[in-house]
């Protein structure tokens, strides 16, 4: 199965993982790791609906700029449509591995949930460092799906589905290795920490709840078996919400790191 691709139905269900207050929160925490100073100018790469470069936009004020880079119409277009009362925000269509941008023009670049998806991580590592001044801050974040704890009512079922799910990105191990990929890549670490998404009990405005969705019709693409597998994995997790019964954890781990 191919990456995830983001139509315009799948941008909505997007959207609507992106706005619950489990992603929001970590959002904050992503700004305030990066600390975007007034004036600033800074990057986000992959920056999807373009939320958190919003909130980016909003810390380096007038002075600065933020400029925001998807590969994504679909998700440019909402990135536009949220962001059109911050003009010091600039979209960019772009590819990680080939950033469309002039060299050292930025004071810090942010990648939230992209490189995951990226075939060439070392490119588009390389890519942000030749993008950045030296000295230049840079902020990934990444899931380790293997992280991922979900109570479900057939576990047999429940481990197939998962397991057609993993072809979503190109790497869903990447944390693994992204500390020495950075290093090699000519950035010094300076921080690693885990951002943990935890539903203990089933609210629909979840992370946990709203990505149901976007993992079933996934899954479905492949056809035969596994499709059959995700429309009965999808009502086996809505039921299993309805009744009041539900666990989920997932691991995000951000990497904090500067240009040498």
């Amino acid at each position: 199965m191919d990456v995830l691709q983001y139509d315009e139905e799948a941008t909505r269900k997007l959207l609507a993982v992106y706005v619950t207050p489990d992603v929001a929160a970590q959002r904050d925490a992503f700004v305030a790791a990066l600390a975007p100073q007034p004036g600033e100018r800074v990057l986000d790469i992959g920056a999807g609906p373009g939320l958190l470069a919003g909130q980016i936009a909003d810390a380096v004020g007038a002075g600065g700029e933020v400029c925001a880079v998807d590969v994504s119409g679909p998700l440019l277009a909402a990135a536009r449509a949220h962001n059109a009362a911050r003009p010091q925000l600039r979209i960019v269509e772009g590819d990680a591995r080939r950033l469309p941008l002039p060299d050292a023009g930025f004071d810090a670049a942010v990648s939230t949930q992209v490189l995951e998806y990226v075939d060439d991580v070392d490119a588009a590592l390389a890519e942000m460092r030749r993008v950045l001044r030296p000295g230049g801050r840079v902020l990934v974040v990444d899931t380790d799906w293997d992280s991922m704890v979900w109570m479900a009512p057939d576990p047999a079922r429940h481990a197939r589905v998962m397991a057609a799910w993993a072809a979503h990105a190109a790497d869903v191990h990447l944390p693994r290795t992204l500390a020495r990929r950075l290093e090699r890549a000519g950035f010094a670490l300076r921080e690693v920490q885990v951002l943990p998404l935890l539903n203990a009990e089933h609210r629909e405005a979840s992370y946990s709840h709203r990505i149901v969705p976007l993992i079933a019709d996934y899954v479905a693409l492949a056809g035969g078996a596994a499709a059959a597998d995700a429309r009965a994995w999808a009502d086996d997790m809505h039921a299993q919400a309805a009744g009041g019964a539900w666990f989920f954890s997932l691991n995000r781990y951000l990497f904090r790191a500067e240009r040498r």
